[in-house]
């Protein structure tokens, strides 16, 4: 999709420890740029994703990776990472990522993943929350976070404790 239809993105640099001997980013490596992309998409709704299964509230655990390459990233390029959930269903979400060098429209890499909600305790899946849904819906329309205050329950999984 046009990356001026995400409501999120943000960037890195392809790093040496990521790209093969002709500096290029290797295939794995971008499950990773997945990861970093998707942990800032939840910090700018003020979700800390690693923090809230510890609570107990909901987890997330990917269930299917589908990467189209593109282009090549190469080591020591500014790359942005634009992402978006593009489905909730009632037991999994759909994120959508697009890789593009710093400031360039050629797509590099274009990567879907579905995410089922997960309950490590008893190893099933479980429902997507309401609160998570209504908070990545209303983001997903109008490129707003809502206030976690609205939903007690999400905003308690949410307060992160350094001390645990």
């Amino acid at each position: 999709m046009p990356k001026e239809q995400f409501k999120f993105h943000t960037g890195f640099r392809v790093r040496w420890m990521e790209c093969d001997a002709q500096g290029i980013a290797f295939n794995g490596a971008y499950l990773t740029y997945l990861e970093v992309a998707q942990a800032e998409y939840y910090r700018n709704l003020g979700i800390p994703i690693y923090h809230i299964p510890r609570s107990g509230y909901f987890d997330l655990a990917v269930v299917k990776a589908t990467i189209e390459f593109k282009a090549p990233a190469r080591v020591d390029q500014l790359v942005e990472a634009y992402i978006g959930v593009s489905r909730i269903g009632r037991r999994s979400l759909t994120m959508q990522l697009e890789l593009y060098p710093a400031g360039a429209a050629r797509l590099l890499t274009a990567i879907e993943a579905v995410y089922a909600g997960f309950d490590a305790a008893s190893g099933t899946s479980r429902p997507v929350p309401d609160a998570f849904r209504q908070v990545l819906e209303h983001f997903e329309q109008t490129g707003l976070p809502l206030p976690l205050a609205q939903f007690p329950e999400l905003a308690r999984a949410c307060a992160v404790d350094e001390n645990r």
